[in-house]
């Protein structure tokens, strides 16, 4: 008996086959666009500009555009010449980073929020190649010694060409920044961002982290390198750098700290970056550190842009793999980024222009001496929170930066690289504060803590790029895995309801007397057809292609001793002949019509009816069948390929055959066509009717 609350429901409807249904029911007709507006809706969706920029709502979005603007350029400048020194470049070469690309996504770009520029870890997986390829013993030349006319060649008279390493490193920047670009903008064309989400939030996060370990590494060296200095010789330790880095570090996340703790009482962030670098700058110029304690300056940032450069077409072959890695990185952080504020704000972001919007960017800058562009999260946090409404903050920004390029850059020129190192340092806190999501992820989910695990580990020890491949490898094993080996389960009942569940999972369930309910939690493919036919074997307790071989061989013995005289068929079921010295216990107290002489036995066209679970007169062991109905539950499996069709139609005939040839009970069970029709078009359960033991 069957429980229904008040609120309960009981739904009853006809049951379709897709065929059925579409021969119901008439499809909705297509709707035809005219060429034009087919024409003006792939413009607009090439060119978004056009479509937000003529309804621009100038009095409410301006103002708020243009304090953002004027906030973030600031921002842009400070960590663009910061993160120029994670790129092994020049620090001008971070301005040109964070003007150019900007110039480019305003008028590609679907984000209205994402403040474009230098992201660190993109940063950090160009300075590795840059490293590899110019490295500084690739640029060594003789020292020249006044009075000394030999060449010298010992190594320790040699120096670095900075000139000519400078010009080579921005030379491999460029060129992978231009390659990343042709591969987002590939990408784009082929409408294949949808690929970006095969990287999972435990794997970006776990990439992060450890990029962030890569970088912490990198700039450590600049305020700690003289702690090796004070141990090798104390009378001539320079402390000017480890000072000022670590100041910039403590001032940097302390008033961080306070701008998140109380962003709803301050109207706008304390852009602690340009204060600290305005400071520190002014300090270092009036207390001439460089010349008075040695300390490590920007020295060289000069005034206008670089002329353009063609790439360095024989260095692609060097760079492709690990361009292709920046490229997905680059765009799976900044589309991350673009649809957290896109949720909050209420619209959308095209995916596949964005990443067409970000490779035209970053070729675009490749060819101005820039590097890979993405986004990082708090700038554009700066940009969101001091009131921008659309990319034309981003614009002002890009104008601030100009501004600074073509007029202020050499007051930068005494900042100490220990406070750029400092500032990057201080913004890797919430990449390392990631680490804190694993305990939460292993309570969560265990897999998800692993890949997360992985790639972090595979990251650190095996560098960025190759790191994400093997991350993405072991993401992708876990999900064949889980799929390969699905989990599957006996469904029961729960006590006055009709409420099935896991009978694994809850006490006082009960199954139904001769039904069996099994469920499968994974979609049917060519991977795991023969582990769900496995299980469903063990969790009915037989093989129906066994049983069926089995009592078609015992019954073909029957007929052979019917034939011989030595059973008699009737009916009711089989009398041993006497002589045999066999009873069949299930039939004696059957009553035998005596047999006229010369009567002809029956032959194999005779129904037999036999009694399974007895002692049969054949030596012949037939496997007890103690269930009379299998429901197979459906509703969790989203697709099956052909071999999982072709195996499940194997099934379908083999329990047809099972219960209509052996037991003859055509009532029993619906016609072989319809099972496989239902099937096919994934009802929710399929119900097979298999004979009872006694029929």
């Amino acid at each position: 008996m069957l429980c229904f609350h008040e609120n309960d429901y009981h739904v009853s409807r006809r049951i379709y086959s897709n065929r059925v249904f579409d021969q119901v029911h008439e499809r909705q007709a297509q709707e035809i666009q005219s060429l034009r507006e087919r024409l003006s809706r792939k413009i607009k969706g090439l060119l978004p500009i056009l479509d937000w920029l003529p309804k621009y709502p100038v009095k409410q979005w301006l103002p708020g555009d243009v304090v953002s603007g004027v906030t973030t350029g600031l921002v842009c400048c400070l960590q663009g010449v910061a993160y120029a020194l994670l790129a092994s470049v020049a620090p001008v070469y971070g301005l040109y980073s964070a003007f150019f690309p900007i110039l480019t996504y305003f008028v590609l770009g679907t984000s209205r929020h994402i403040s474009v520029g230098p992201f660190p870890v993109t940063c950090l997986m160009v300075g590795s190649v840059v490293l590899t390829l110019a490295p500084d013993e690739h640029f060594l030349r003789p020292v020249n010694i006044t009075g000394v006319n030999e060449t010298v060649t010992d190594e320790r008279l040699m120096e670095v060409d900075g000139e000519a390493r400078e010009a080579q490193r921005i030379l491999v920047a460029c060129t992978m920044t231009v390659l990343v670009g042709l591969f987002q903008v590939a990408m784009g064309l082929m409408q294949v961002g949808f690929l970006v989400r095969y990287l999972s939030d435990p794997l970006v996060g776990g990439f992060t982290t450890a990029a962030a370990f890569h970088v912490f590494i990198s700039q450590i060296k600049t305020i700690v390198s003289t702690l090796i200095d004070v141990s090798r010789n104390i009378n001539q330790t320079n402390i000017a750098d480890l000072i000022a880095g670590l100041l910039t570090i403590f001032i940097v996340m302390a008033v961080k700290e306070i701008n998140t703790k109380f962003q709803h009482k301050i109207p706008v962030p304390i852009p602690i970056e340009v204060i600290v670098t305005v400071i520190a700058s002014a300090v270092s110029h009036v207390m001439d550190l460089n010349s008075q304690y040695g300390a490590s300056i920007v020295h060289s940032l000069p005034r206008g842009f670089a002329p353009p450069q063609i790439p360095n077409i024989a260095l692609i072959g060097k760079i492709l793999g690990s361009s292709f890695s920046t490229a997905v990185v680059g765009y799976a952080v900044a589309v991350s980024v673009a649809k957290v504020y896109a949720a909050k704000h209420d619209y959308t972001v095209d995916g596949n222009q964005e990443l067409i919007a970000f490779g035209v960017s970053n070729i675009f800058g490749g060819c101005f001496s820039s590097f890979v562009a993405s986004t990082a999260l708090s700038r554009t946090a700066v940009q969101e929170s001091t009131g921008g409404k659309s990319q034309v903050a981003g614009i002002i920004s890009a104008l601030m930066v100009m501004i600074v390029i073509l007029a202020l850059g050499p007051f930068l020129q005494p900042l100490q690289k220990s406070v750029l190192a400092g500032i990057v340092i201080a913004n890797l806190k919430g990449m390392f504060m990631q680490i804190s999501e694993v305990p939460v992820l292993w309570r969560q989910n265990k897999i998800d803590c692993l890949i997360w695990i992985a790639t972090c580990l595979a990251s650190i020890v095996l560098g960025l790029d190759v790191g994400l491949l093997a991350g993405l490898v072991f993401e992708m094993g876990t999900v064949v895995v889980r799929t390969q080996f699905p989990s599957c389960a006996t469904l029961g009942n729960v006590p006055n309801t009709d409420i099935y569940k896991n009978m694994k999972d809850y006490k006082n369930i009960d199954e139904i007397p001769g039904i069996k309910i099994f469920k499968c939690n994974s979609p049917i493919y060519f991977a795991n057809i023969d582990y769900f036919k496995e299980k469903l074997r063990e969790e009915v307790g037989f093989d129906a292609v066994r049983v069926f071989k089995k009592r078609n061989k015992a019954l073909k013995k029957i007929h052979k001793l019917i034939k011989k005289g030595k059973l008699q068929a009737t009916e009711n079921g089989l009398v041993p002949v006497a002589s045999l010295g066999v009873e069949n216990q299930a039939f004696e107290k059957e009553q035998v019509p005596e047999l006229d002489e010369g009567a002809s036995q029956p032959d194999s066209e005779v129904k037999v009816q036999v009694d399974w679970t007895s002692e049969l007169p054949v030596s012949v062991s037939v496997p007890t069948v103690h269930i009379h109905s299998l429901v197979v539950d459906f509703s969790a499996v989203s697709f099956l390929d052909v071999v999982a069709a072709k195996s499940l139609k194997l099934v379908c005939l083999m329990l047809y055959l099972y219960c209509s040839l052996l037991s003859h009970c055509s009532n029993a069970i619906m016609h072989l066509h319809n099972m496989i029709v239902t099937f096919m078009s994934l009802q929710t359960c399929m119900t097979f009717c298999l004979p009872q033991n006694t029929r």
